[in-house]
């Protein structure tokens, strides 16, 4: 006869923000953020897993510790936001419905009333016809209870590694249309807001509604690995000289990819009766040793185990592990019965597959019922050795599409918002927002750096970029920004003289032009006095009332030119100037060659793309003028004029300053100062300093990089490093990497676009970034690919319609 949940549940009420059973088990339930898988070196699994032994430890006798972590197979949906771009659109549409395992976890403690009868297989509140609470509940030993759960909290989030959250009556409970923790363990759903109810079978097998389950039980002491430890080496991600660690139970947790739960229960009873109760038995065997040699050995592993407990101090618990998989399908069931079998293997243990006692156990991993667990499917251990089986990890943390930077977890590829900038900067991880970007030619430096600035432009900031090699051109375009670049049919052309509109001419408007002026006159070793600067500043002055009297000039450095020759001449005259003061014939003859018919005419007369200010996205290609004496320097000081500009005028406005490979040069052309002023002061106007590098050699020799750039770079963003293996430790010593960097970053695969991302030496993690083909085409630096997006651009009116297309004709063509 089928029979209703509610007659058969065995808990009685949720108050207090606890569990009471119907037997008078009182259950304290927290949900659990546990570390990101991947995240942790050995040391910190080791300091981990003490952390779980000392938490457990002050628990009282009676009280049951059950982990319940859940593994439910999800599908990534990305936000809805406004104002999303042709390139986000095409990964939203890319990445949308993408598989990956999502985590939560929960953890329980039980306080079982003194002489509450121990529950078997056979005898279970599942098979009892009434269900009553043996005795009331004292409120002292209540209020005892609570506070050692309290320690038990603060143990484990004083270890910085977790936290935790006390689950309230209203997260505990089912409520009219949400459902609690025990109605979604009912009906495996963490879903709490799914209207959906479900029958429950144990016959032949567990099934809930249509989802078929097995459930696989570690139980017996000879199912055990040999040997168990906080952490195990991941050969995946090892190399000959390093060693990956994951949790010792991380193949029964992330690994294993498929619908489950991990239940691990640890049982605190009296230990002086323990040990009191495996005294008779060693005596049990010893009597009976003489007949049977495995009596003989088993007597010898009692005694073992209580000259362990005696002279280690070691507490003796009783333990249970089972996974939970299901599925929808049938087809699969074979397949989740391998993947848990392989599970249970990398572990060194043998799974058993639960079939009679599975009702029993299904029933007792009711979140509060724990008690109630089968003890014939326990075995004895330490607690050291039991919280070894405990999940130590979960899924990768994701901030907001509006903060973050979009990359993919490296396990499943599901899309991540990594915040890099002002999140770590709260919590006090970073001091600046310095970045440094380094990998070997072909590692995906560009493609990264194209990424983050294409979304740090979305999220409002303006990007001036200085690049040798053309890596931009295509982010440029599609963003409609200004690209500034040499050839001899277009050469380079700024107007450093043009004022948008709105804006006046200010002190450092003047200081900047004029240290552009004394570039183009003076030579480094010539002397400025006081006169000249004066003089300068005078006719700088003159010239810009000079525009404002005449709205028809238009203002650049033709028409500063022509004022000077006119107007300015006649000022000094009349203030009888004389040559040794400012000698205006030298200047207008050495400046002559920027003046129109001049050899370098084109430099400072651009009459378009002039508002730089208020341009959001600007490159500055610099690779056919970076050996000029006369370009590359004046160039160098329209950069720094505009950034410094940016900086100071743009008041609340993130402003990033990417510098690729042309760091190099700029710092031999004396810009050095620029670059540590750059890296040292701009965090303070919320700005971001990037600074790209291909080559080992210039992270170790240069001076700029060490002393200036690496000391200011709070992020380091590296690509595969694995061919410097074996001369490592020059590079890791001057990026101040410690063994747990060199660990995650030598795990680096750069086949699968993944990159190592170091924030405030604190947090180190590998992400792969995976691009749409929207995104990689609109990025790619790769010759014949560049060419063929600029064809197609070219031929069908826009970046944008260019690259649709090309993405079209390749898809028809495959």
């Amino acid at each position: 006869m089928e029979k209703r949940m509610e007659d058969l549940l065995p808990l009685l009420a949720v108050e207090h923000n606890c569990i009471v059973s119907r037997q008078g088990d009182i259950t304290v339930a927290f949900k659990v953020q546990l570390p990101e898988l991947f995240s942790l070196s050995s040391e910190e699994y080791e300091t981990l897993h003490q952390a779980w032994v000392k938490a457990i430890r002050i628990l009282p006798k009676f009280t049951v510790f059950h982990k319940q972590d859940w593994f439910l197979q999800s599908r990534y949906q990305p936000a809805a936001m406004e104002h999303r771009d042709f390139l986000h659109k095409a990964a939203d549409q890319y990445f949308s419905g993408r598989n990956y395992l999502n985590h939560s976890c929960y953890v329980y403690l039980t306080k079982k009333p003194d002489g509450r009868r121990v529950s078997s297989s056979l005898f279970s509140n599942l098979t009892r016809r009434n269900l009553v609470p043996e005795q009331t509940i004292n409120p002292a030993m209540l209020q005892q209870f609570l506070n050692a759960c309290s320690q038990f909290r603060h143990l484990l989030a004083d270890s910085g590694y977790m936290k935790l959250e006390q689950l309230s009556n209203r997260a505990l409970s089912s409520d009219k249309g949400t459902k609690g923790i025990v109605e979604r363990y009912c009906q495996l759903s963490e879903n709490p807001d799914q209207p959906m109810i479900s029958d429950i079978k144990f016959e032949p097998e567990i099934a809930v509604g249509n989802k078929k389950c097995q459930l696989y039980t570690l139980s017996d002491a000879d199912d055990l690995p040999a040997l168990c430890g906080s952490r195990i080496s991941y050969e995946k991600y090892s190399t000959d000289k390093t060693k990956f660690s994951i949790g010792f139970a991380s193949a029964l947790g992330q690994l294993l990819p498929c619908d489950h739960l991990y239940n691990q229960y640890i049982f605190i009873d009296d230990a002086q009766q323990t040990i009191k109760r495996l005294e008779q038995k060693k005596l049990r065997l010893q009597s009976l040793a003489a007949y049977s040699r495995e009596n003989a050995l088993s007597r010898d592993a009692v005694n073992d185990f209580l000259n362990e407990a005696i002279s280690a101090q070691r507490l003796p618990v009783k333990a249970h592990f089972n996974v939970l998989a299901w599925t929808e399908d049938k087809e699969q069931i074979k397949e989740i019965r391998n993947q848990v079998g392989t599970a249970f293997a990398q572990m060194d243990a043998i799974a058993k597959e639960e079939t009679v006692g599975a009702p029993q156990i299904f029933w007792a991993g009711i979140p509060g019922n724990s008690a109630d667990f089968p003890m014939n499917d326990c075995f004895d251990t330490f607690l050291e050795q039991a919280t070894c089986f405990i999940a130590s990890e979960g899924c990768p943390a994701t901030a907001s599409q509006a903060e973050g930077i979009r990359f993919c977890d490296r396990l499943s590829s599901r899309p991540l918002y990594i915040d890099l900038y002002d999140g770590p900067r709260k919590a006090g991880i970073t001091s600046n927002m310095g970045t440094l970007v380094c990998g070997t030619s072909g590692g995906g430096k560009s493609m990264t750096v194209n990424h983050i600035l294409h979304s740090l432009y979305t999220q409002g900031a303006h990007c001036v970029t200085v690049d040798i090699g053309g890596s931009y051109l295509g982010l440029c375009e599609s963003l409609g920004g200004y690209y500034f670049s040499y050839s001899e049919e277009s050469p380079i052309k700024f107007n450093p003289f043009y004022l948008a509109d709105g804006t006046q001419l200010d002190t450092e408007k003047t200081e900047s032009l004029k240290s552009l002026l004394v570039a183009l006159w003076k030579q480094e070793h010539d002397s400025f006095n006081r006169s000249e600067y004066v003089a300068l500043s005078n006719a700088l002055s003159g010239y810009y009332k000079h525009l404002n009297d005449n709205a028809a000039i238009f203002p650049c450095f033709n028409s500063f030119y022509e004022y000077l020759e006119t107007d300015y001449v006649e000022v000094l005259k009349g203030h009888k100037v004389k040559d040794r003061d400012f000698d205006v014939d030298n200047f207008l003859y050495v400046l002559r060659p920027f003046y129109k018919g001049g050899e370098f005419d084109y430099l400072l007369n651009a009459t378009e793309n002039l508002d730089l200010l208020h341009q959001p996205f600007i490159v500055i290609e610099l690779d056919n003028i970076k050996d000029h004496p006369i370009l590359f320097p004046v160039v160098t000081l329209v950069i720094m004029e505009l950034f410094i500009s940016k900086m100071r005028k743009l008041k609340g406005v993130r402003k990033v300053l990417t510098i690729d490979e042309a760091w190099k040069a700029i710092a031999k052309s004396g810009m050095a100062e620029f670059l540590k002023y750059a890296f040292k002061t701009i965090r303070k106007f919320n700005g971001i300093p990037i600074v790209i590098t291909q080559e080992l050699d210039d992270l170790v020799s240069s001076p700029i990089i060490k002393d200036a750039i690496i000391n200011n770079a709070d992020i380091k963003i590296l690509m595969d490093m694995r061919k410097f293996i074996n001369k490592f430790d020059k590079l890791q010593d001057t990026l101040g990497m410690s063994e747990k960097g060199k660990t995650i970053l030598l795990s680096v695969n750069k086949d699968e676009r993944e990159i190592y991302i170091d924030i405030g030496g604190q947090l180190q993690a590998v992400y792969r970034n995976e691009l749409c083909p929207e995104e990689y085409y609109a990025f790619t630096t790769e010759g014949k690919e560049r060419v063929k997006v600029l064809e197609y651009a070219q031929k069908y009116g826009g970046m944008e319609a260019g690259i649709t297309q090309l993405i079209k004709d390749l898809q028809t063509n495959k």
